[in-house]
Formats: structure tokens, sequence, C-alpha cells
């Protein structure tokens, strides 16, 4: 028997097990309704159970309403809105992958458009819509960029409200049924911006140095990871570089790492860039196939935690090798999952792990191996395949 691809070996994390080391990324969808999830969500997220993927996580959910990056965006703010991420949660689980949520707050780039409307700050024609804009809050009162409001600069007391909204979320997530946790803290988002010295210019103890930048990441984190049960893992999403020398540096996502290791931690989920303009803004490196890899690469060899990495990953051989090589312990599909939502059972049968059909779910599987049986153009190992 060949031995088993590493992008289909178990994975232990704490109290969890997943089927392989595919990992579904939170991707927005700007359709929830006051924060509630409904049967979009369902379908969306449910497809990529029945695809045969590790872990599926749940788009960014705010845990405040003010929170939200657009009024499509979910949320865990109220009790009200846990059901709809419990039918998320359920199908999962009932599917074979792990379910799991990605709670933040937007930031300065709250009040937003949702994109198909402009993807920039709310203005007259959403209004219009019955969009109304709220006030988005920050570290300081430094604007995304030109053209954009200017955010309330968090207090000491909203500061800790905040972290109180956070572990009240997570408390909510877990009664939806839950198995991970992520915190983001990418993307030009609320923690992003306290991290960063281009958006962070405060003079009390959530600013200045870089132990003063880390703090509110940090106190979320000790307060996440102590309202969690053991045996649930906790994710850190982190732009792992700004761009500009003058901002957040792969050193300094070391640092945090290291960190984040010591308060309980499990998983750093290693993106980049998003700190002015939008999330997928780029960071001055090249976008190209697997252009983030030595983000995890470095956290991972660097401080001895287990790294994810994501963008660009679109090949089952490309994520084979990331995995062989030891630069990853997970890896992050998005957008080739919404090209393909079967992404991770047809990597299985690229990689030779499974070309009979045997991990597709029955209804459809047995249909497979049926027409492959008796169908020579279907085989793999006959002359015409």
């Amino acid at each position: 028997m060949s031995e088993i691809p590493f992008l289909f070996r178990p994975l232990e994390l704490r109290g969890v097990e997943t089927r392989n080391r595919v990992v579904i990324s939170p991707m927005c969808q700007y359709s929830a309704h006051e924060g509630h999830l409904d049967d979009w969500h369902l379908v969306h997220l449910g497809r990529f159970a029945i695809g045969g993927a590790g872990i599926i996580f749940t788009e960014a959910t705010a845990v405040q309403k003010g929170g939200r990056i657009t009024h499509g965006c979910p949320g865990l703010w109220t009790d009200s809105q846990i059901p709809g991420h419990a039918r998320v949660a359920q199908f999962a689980l009932h599917n074979g992958a792990i379910p799991a949520i990605q709670l933040g707050h937007a930031g300065r780039k709250s009040s937003m458009q949702r994109p198909w409307f402009g993807n920039g700050p709310l203005d007259q024609s959403d209004l219009d819509r019955g969009d109304m804009p709220w006030t988005p809050v920050g570290p300081s009162a430094i604007p995304v960029a030109e053209g954009w409001p200017i955010p309330h600069a968090l207090s000491i007391p909203e500061i800790r409200q905040l972290v109180e909204d956070f572990v009240a979320a997570t408390r909510r997530a877990l009664q939806a049924g839950y198995r991970i946790v992520e915190i983001h803290g990418a993307h030009g988002y609320l923690l992003h911006s306290f991290l960063s010295p281009l958006s962070n210019k405060r003079t009390d103890r959530y600013g200045g140095d870089l132990q003063g930048r880390m703090r509110l990441a940090c106190e979320i984190a000790e307060a996440v990871r102590a309202t969690l049960p053991d045996d649930v893992p906790l994710f850190f999403r982190t732009s792992a570089v700004d761009g500009p020398p003058d901002g957040w540096t792969l050193e300094d996502t070391v640092v945090l790492a290291s960190r984040f290791k010591e308060i309980g931690v499990d998983v750093m989920d290693c993106s980049s860039s998003g700190i002015s303009g939008a999330a997928t803004a780029g960071a001055g490196s090249k976008r190209q196939p697997g252009f983030q890899v030595p983000y995890a690469e470095r956290v991972r060899k660097e401080t001895g935690m287990l790294a994810m990495a994501v963008g660009l990953i679109t090949h089952p051989v490309q994520a084979e090798e990331i995995l062989e090589r030891g630069q990853a312990d997970l890896i992050a599909i998005a957008r080739e999952a919404l090209v393909d939502p079967m992404w991770a059972l047809h990597a299985a049968r690229d990689l030779g792990h499974d070309t009979v059909f045997a991990s597709w779910p029955k209804q459809s599987g047995w249909w497979l191996a049926t027409r492959q049986k008796t169908c020579e153009f279907y085989n793999p190992d006959s002359p015409a395949s």
C-alpha cells in the first residue's frame, strides 16, 4: 500500500482530529440579515463539507454590531444569531468536517459597501437602499485612506468592553457547535490596525512600542483561550507583513506568534496586507502561486508553532509539496473552492489517495464508482484514461 499523501494525513489539534489538512478559508458572502445566517450560508458552507474538506471556516463574524464590515456580514453579538450558526456547524459535523468560526471586528473598515455596490465607504446610493452608515472605530483617529471616514479612537473602557464581547461571542460559538475558533487579526481590520504602527499612534498602554501595540491582540487571545474548553483549538489570522518598511513586519509576526504560543494559541494563520485599502491589496510582494507560504514557514520554523498557509494555493501537487517540505501544517483554500467545491475529493484522486470514490459521500460515490467500473474512459488504470 502506498504512503498516504501529507495532504490527507489526519492532524490532531487538542481534542479535534481533522480528516485531512485541507481548510476552507473564511470567505465573506455579504448575505446575512441583521447579522443572521440563512440558507445561503448553509448551502455555501455545506457544499465544502460534502466536498471533503477537513476544516470549514464560517466567514468573519462580528462580535459587536458595529464590528461588521457591511450590512450583509454575520455576527454573534446576540443569542438570536446562534441557531443559524448551529445549522452550519451541525451539517459540517454530520458530513465529516470540523466546523470552525472566525471572530473579529472590522474596525476602520466597518460601515462599508458590499463589493458589488462599490466596496468603499457607504454613500448616498447606499442610503437610498436603506443601508445607513455608522461610525467606524480604530486605535487612532486615522482613516484607512483618503476619502474614508475618520474612525473614533477607542477609549480604555471601550477596549475593555471589546474584550468582553469577544468572550461572549466565543461562548455563543461554542453553543452553536463550532469546534475551532479563530481570532481575525489581519487585513486592516481592528486588531491588525492596533498591531500596525501605520495605523496605531496611541501613546497609552495600547500603543507605542511593539509590546504596546500587541497588547490588545494578546488580551483578547488570553480571554478567548480562557473561555474555550481545553479540547477546542484556537487559531489567529495575521497579516504577516504590511508591505511598507515602516509598517508591521515578518519579524514582528514571529514575536507575536511566540507570545501567542505561550498564551495557548494553537495555529498561526498567515496571510498578509490590507492595512490600507482593500483586504486583498498587495503587500509589496508579487501575487503569484504560494506567495504567502514563506510567512507560514518562517513562523513554524522560528517558533515551533503550527502554521497554516494561504494565498493562491490552487493545485493538489502544490499543496502536497508545501506540506512535504515542512513549510506549513495546514493548507487553506479559498477562491479555488468557489471554482470547485469538491476540491479536496478531487485532490485525493489526483494524488492517488482515493481513485475509487471511497471517500465521496455515499449518495454520490457509488454512482461514480459504478460509472468507472463500466466505462473505460473513466477508469484511471485503463489505456483510454
